[in-house]
């Protein structure tokens, strides 16, 4: 069968390197993954427009080859005062463990947070990017149009069936299957969390019998095997973050890597609000175990996210994986420090 989605994203390989914000998605991973034949992305939720447009010129100066970029869709929270004032309180434990005094600061609000957004969307439009996904919600129509009519390819990020016939209804080109088994961040923005769990072999089929746009897995998928069964239950492409994540070009924190490559089990992996104020899967360490009790309480996205970057960052300065957001989805013992092109290539080998 001719695979629609290879043909509309110029790729030759069924193969996407998911998102990853933070830093992760360094130019030299997208491209190399590009470059390899499948489709590099650029994880740009935490950017700025400039920063943006510096990585998307950064990409481009390196590869003629069609790259993406992703993007976090705003939600409103909430800045309550006291709810800030708790969590800080919970958190100087930490940082007095870490023999830090600064505390997470310089929150912005909901509306900056939007005219980041829409910055970042016209970046994205004016250097022409070719494909653009979005996570944490649905865009406008305003601007899903402003992006076809600049010829971008728009992806979508579901966690239920419900979700991605929203997306599909909303106009967009096609859609991320996020299986409960991904590492990160949860994509649901239909229903809660627990109500957005589903595995992601179980998601697939009921979800190709009912939308008409390309539908991409995602979620534990680390070898061939994985994009193998994703494609027979008729998934047209798989991307993977925590096998990239692993790679030489990543640019994970090493003790992040090592985090993943020392064998760690699939049940070494949990659900947590801790760091962000949203639900990720990561490798349990004593951080989300001791904020287990107060979690429920915290901040919501990004404000809890911002609290705990200084102790991420201190943790990450002593090398102290134990108090670092080590994202990692539930297949870790698969991963392997190889290069982007040697992964790709062992993906799609006898295809």
């Amino acid at each position: 069968m001719t695979n629609r989605l290879l043909e509309s994203l110029s790729i030759p390989h069924p193969i996407i390197q998911a998102p990853m914000a933070g830093g992760i998605t360094t130019t030299e991973l997208v491209t190399a993954v590009s470059e390899a034949g499948g489709l590099g992305m650029i994880g740009a939720g935490y950017l700025n427009a400039e920063s943006t447009r510096h990585q998307i010129r950064e990409v481009k100066a390196s590869t003629d080859k069609p790259f993406g970029i992703n993007l976090f869709v705003p939600s409103p929270y909430k800045e309550g005062k006291d709810a800030i004032a708790r969590a800080q309180q919970s958190l100087k434990p930490f940082l007095d463990k870490l023999g830090s005094t600064i505390m997470g600061s310089g929150f912005i609000s909901y509306e900056q947070t939007i005219e980041i957004y829409h910055k970042q969307v016209d970046v994205i439009i004016e250097e022409k990017v070719p494909v653009c996904s979005f996570t944490f919600g649905m865009p406008s129509s305003v601007v899903i149009n402003s992006l076809k009519q600049a010829g971008t390819f728009i992806i979508g990020t579901a966690t239920t069936l419900s979700e991605a016939l929203a997306i599909e209804a909303a106009g967009m080109d096609a859609v991320v299957l996020q299986g409960s088994e991904a590492g990160g961040h949860r994509g649901n923005f239909l229903a809660g969390v627990e109500q957005s769990m589903i595995g992601l072999m179980a998601l697939i089929p009921q979800t190709v019998d009912q939308v008409n746009i390309p539908v991409i897995a995602a979620g534990g998928i680390m070898d061939r095997r994985g994009v193998r069964a994703a494609r027979c239950l008729g998934a047209q492409a798989a991307q993977l973050g925590t096998a990239f994540l692993t790679c030489k070009e990543s640019g994970a924190n090493p003790l992040h890597k090592q985090a993943i490559l020392e064998g760690q089990q699939e049940d070494k992996t949990t659900l947590t609000k801790a760091f962000s104020g949203k639900a990720a899967r990561g490798i349990e360490n004593d951080f989300i175990r001791e904020m287990r009790e107060v979690e429920t309480e915290l901040p919501e996205f990004p404000i809890q996210n911002t609290l705990t970057k200084p102790i991420r960052s201190a943790a990450a300065q002593n090398n102290d994986r134990n108090m670092m957001s080590l994202w990692c989805g539930q297949n870790p013992n698969l991963a392997e420090p190889i290069t982007a092109k040697e992964l790709v290539h062992k993906l799609v080998d006898e295809e």
